[in-house]
């Protein structure tokens, strides 16, 4: 690599360390009796972090809920990465806005220094209870996909990353009922100590083979479909993608590598929410 390259690459480098000490140094701003101002202030910050990192495809909402094809719907979610070209206009309504869970690769719930565990908790599981559909038709090269009857498939019901940005360092990744973490991804700094973003993944996925299983097969070992397992991916760690000493670059692309195991979000079951509207419109219920 010659000297220009190298100042190129030393450069990058730099700029991605001072744009994250500027994160930090705007989330530690501090207004007193001002908690709702100051919350969505700092809600903005992390948003913005987000757009920096994350491709075109995506859009970030906030304060959103989402919604599936079985009428279950979440608690609001702070922030929502989706890919709009998968989200009928229908489930947007001015400033209250529903997204399918079908479109959602992440979802972002921000806090400052106070977290219940029970309320966090409860946030996750509105998140899991969610579910995908395949009840789609879509058309690709040469055939049409018949979602229900695709064999060895390589999404089956897909999920979003749950991620949480806080003003604490304390630890809040406890177990949901499922056996799952509560958070995928926790993104931590501290109101007492000036410095970098702390950046923790879930532990008990140990290669991407498990992030591909989890985010492409929530269901993998319940269903009895024929899936893709991922195979390949066991030997590949997201620890290899870290920048040593630079958070938030190793952070991008780690974070965009998972983006890329559901680079393609489930194809929209446009029949299986026609007919959550005509069982709620027929006065029957509306959750299966």
């Amino acid at each position: 690599m010659c000297e220009t390259e190298k100042d190129v690459v030393g450069n990058i480098i730099s700029n991605y360390r001072q744009n994250e000490m500027a994160i930090v140094e705007q989330l530690a701003f501090k207004v007193d009796n001002h908690g709702t101002t100051i919350g969505g202030f700092r809600e903005d910050i992390w948003r913005k972090m987000f757009q920096q990192i994350i491709p075109k495809k995506f859009v970030i909402e906030q304060s959103v809920f989402i919604i599936d094809s079985n009428g279950k719907v979440s608690r609001e979610v702070d922030l929502a990465i989706f890919d709009e070209t998968y989200t009928p206009y229908i489930f947007r309504y001015g400033r209250i806005k529903f997204i399918p869970i079908e479109a959602v690769a992440v979802v972002v719930e921000c806090k400052s220094t106070s977290m219940d565990d029970d309320t966090l908790s409860k946030w996750a599981a509105s998140i899991t209870n969610l579910t995908t559909s395949l009840e789609s038709y879509t058309r690709v090269a040469g055939r049409i996909i018949v979602g229900k009857e695709e064999k060895n498939s390589t999404q089956t019901q897909t999920r979003p990353l749950r991620i949480l940005c806080c003003l604490n360092t304390d630890n809040v990744n406890v177990l949901l009922e499922n056996g799952e973490m509560l958070f995928d991804v926790i993104i931590k700094t501290s109101l007492q100590k000036s410095g970098l973003l702390k950046i923790e993944f879930d532990k008990n996925k140990k290669n991407l083979q498990d992030w591909y299983l989890a985010l492409n097969h929530a269901d993998w070992q319940k269903t009895d479909r024929e899936i893709n397992e991922g195979t390949g991916l066991e030997d590949i760690k997201l620890e290899d993608y870290a920048v040593e000493g630079v958070s938030l670059l190793s952070f991008n692309l780690q974070l965009n590598q998972l983006l890329m195991l559901i680079n393609n979000p489930i194809p929209f079951p446009h029949m299986a929410y026609a007919k959550m509207f005509n069982r709620h419109s027929k006065g029957g219920k509306t959750h299966e």
